[in-house]
């Protein structure tokens, strides 16, 4: 079996090129369609939201440049447009469209979709995330909640969702950033058993790594967490910088009391310059009731396995070959037609419009409602530049400051 020869069950990156991973039934739609006659019908193909997850106002739209990868190196000779990555959608609007030979493309649509929704997942889970938080920093540390081959990916998503680092080597790499974590609790369990003192595990830490590592430490493997705060803070020094909670669960049932306690403690000894990290099970929830005491979140499963944000791709117009002329049509229940969306940046209030219209949309202040849909690809050939991974982030941490949960 060819799964044997694998080391791991992935597809490989010339397979997603080449089409493969699709579903069986675009490969003999196609056959179906070529056998006809019909392979030169070329149709524009809308991918939207139907509705989102309950409580979900809005969702970030992510994984744009990959798919632009995806296109450009698999050759497809389409045309492409699409809201530029990070932006703030709401339900029913177009995020992508490709326009060209339906035979050419039809295949793509199961990676595409699965590229935007996982992507636009993962992002507008951490987007909500940090809207929450407020000033207060977030780290992602979800890698060992996904399988490895995608990690970097998850960490790109929940980087330019608003996170402000990730944890993961390859993933940080890859973003151009220095990955950030502290120590788990099996470094002083090890240094327990081995040298009968598991806050030693602090001291050596502090030997070991270079200056330009943060001194944190995690203060709830043995004793009370106060207590352990009070030895790192004899056994460091001006060193420490920051203390970890990782107690999902606690034994006394409330974090929020184990956090005031310990920033008390800190306060006494004249250490409030030491950051709070609170991690382990924290959701929308936990960041509400915390993020007036705490300074940093460390959040990976809720982050890693959101809600999903359901795009899915349908056909909203034909090219009459005879007429030269675009005929919109779709299935019911959707929006036929190539369309455009407007935007009041002050609000982020948006309209949506025929492709050919101007929008009634009046914005509160002087600027007019700006166009978001862009044409990325022509012809096969990228005509619009991509923003760095920093830039995306900042357009979406702009718009979080415009929206609500």
């Amino acid at each position: 079996m060819e799964s044997e020869s694998r080391l791991f069950h992935i597809a490989t990156i010339d397979e997603i090129v080449r089409g493969e991973v699709t579903d069986v039934y675009f490969e003999r739609t196609v056959s179906v369609l070529r056998a006809a006659g019909l392979a030169d019908v070329k149709v524009r193909a809308e991918f939207h939201v139907a509705s989102l997850p309950p409580g979900y106002k809005w969702a970030v739209f992510a994984g744009l440049k990959e798919v632009i990868n995806l296109v450009l190196k698999a050759g497809l000779k389409v045309s492409l447009y699409a809201l530029p990555e990070g932006t703030i959608f709401y339900e029913n609007e177009p995020l992508l469209v490709i326009e060209g030979r339906y035979v050419d493309f039809a295949v793509y649509e199961t990676p595409i979709l699965g590229i935007l929704r996982h992507y636009s997942s993962i992002a507008t889970k951490a987007a909500r995330l940090k809207k929450l938080a407020g000033d207060k920093k977030i780290l992602f540390f979800g890698a060992r909640a996904l399988h490895p081959a995608i990690q970097p990916m998850a960490d790109r998503a929940a980087y330019i969702g608003g996170c402000d680092g990730v944890a993961n080597v390859v993933g940080a790499r890859l973003l151009g950033k220095e990955p950030i974590g502290t120590i788990p609790h099996a470094l002083m369990i090890v240094f327990k058993q081995a040298m009968g003192d598991h806050t030693l595990a602090w001291v050596w830490f502090d030997k070991v790594m270079p200056e330009s590592v943060p001194r944190v430490v995690l203060v709830d493997t043995f004793y009370d967490e106060r207590e352990e705060t009070l030895i790192a803070l004899r056994l460091l020094g001006a060193k420490l910088q920051g203390i970890r909670l990782d107690t999902p669960g606690s034994r006394r049932g409330n974090m929020r009391k184990i956090v005031e306690e310990i920033r008390w403690t800190l306060r006494l000894q004249g250490r409030e310059d030491v950051k709070i990290i609170v991690s382990g099970g924290i959701n929308e929830k936990e960041v509400l009731e915390l993020r007036d005491v705490v300074d940093i979140f460390g959040i990976g499963t809720s982050i890693a396995f959101p809600p999903s944000i359901d795009i899915s791709m349908d056909i909203v117009e034909v090219l009459d070959p005879k007429l030269n002329k675009w005929v919109p049509i779709t299935k019911r229940g959707k929006l036929p037609g190539f369309k455009q969306v407007y935007r009041c940046d002050e609000n982020l209030v948006d309209e949506l419009v025929p492709w050919n219209e101007k929008p009634r949309l009046r914005c509160r202040e002087s600027t007019e409602p700006r166009p978001l849909m862009r044409q990325y690809i022509r012809d096969g050939q990228l005509v619009e530049k991509l923003p760095s991974d920093d830039e995306i982030r900042e357009y979406v941490l702009e718009q979080l400051k415009r929206v609500q949960i």
